[in-house]
């Protein structure tokens, strides 16, 4: 793929899958069955500090970004628009989908949510741009240890969410299958959506004349 096809994948997936991770956020808060052990934290700061809950994220996301220092992460535009797309996309999708109250339809919904947020971060972190502060956290910790993503995920989501219940937020059984599923989903998915670089024509000459 040349390097102005590679760069536009690379944009459009970055913008795809943040629009999704917002859209996915908003069904699994709308499924009412439990939110993502990071929300969890953000309740018990703010019912501790009497902090608005959004200003509460806003700051968590921040001291994220200082645990990338010793882990040497960097950020990209992927993490600035991280910070400005997700917040529409997630509104949005509170504004389309209603909140649902029989439990099939919360479950199936939940279920959605959760598929879709794994595939909406393969997408954005594939596209190579910078990951979000979160993410990125997830990232740096698998590069410089070794650790499989899915361990690195699953161990920084059951730490958050009890540090966030101690701390006197709400979880519910969505809660508890988010942290546990969340890593192997995206283990799975970052991989198979990671958009490869884009071929030089130097490059793409020296392949034509190994394959001849």
């Amino acid at each position: 793929m040349s390097p102005s096809a590679t760069m536009t994948r690379r944009i459009a997936q970055l913008l795809v899958g943040l629009f999704l991770y917002g859209i996915a956020i908003s069904m699994m808060v709308q499924a009412s069955i439990g939110i993502a052990p990071w929300d969890v934290l953000s309740q018990g700061v703010s019912k501790q500090t009497h902090i608005p809950f959004g200003f509460t994220t806003n700051l968590i996301g921040l001291v994220v970004l200082l645990f990338w220092i010793p882990i040497r992460q960097k950020p990209g535009i992927g993490t600035v628009l991280n910070v400005l797309l997700i917040g529409p996309s997630a509104q949005l999708g509170l504004t389309l989908i209603p909140v649902q109250h029989i439990l099939w339809v919360q479950i199936a919904l939940f279920v959605f949510g959760l598929l879709l947020l794994s595939v909406a971060t393969g997408l954005y972190i594939g596209a190579r741009m910078g990951p979000g502060p979160r993410d990125g956290l997830m990232t740096g910790i698998h590069r410089r240890t070794g650790w499989r993503i899915w361990i690195v995920r699953t161990a920084i989501e059951v730490i958050v969410l009890l540090i966030g219940w101690a701390l006197g937020g709400n979880f519910g059984v969505g809660t508890i299958a988010f942290a546990l599923l969340i890593g192997p989903l995206v283990h799975f998915t970052m991989p198979r959506l990671l958009v490869p670089p884009a071929l030089t024509p130097a490059k793409t000459r020296e392949d034509e004349r190994l394959a001849r």
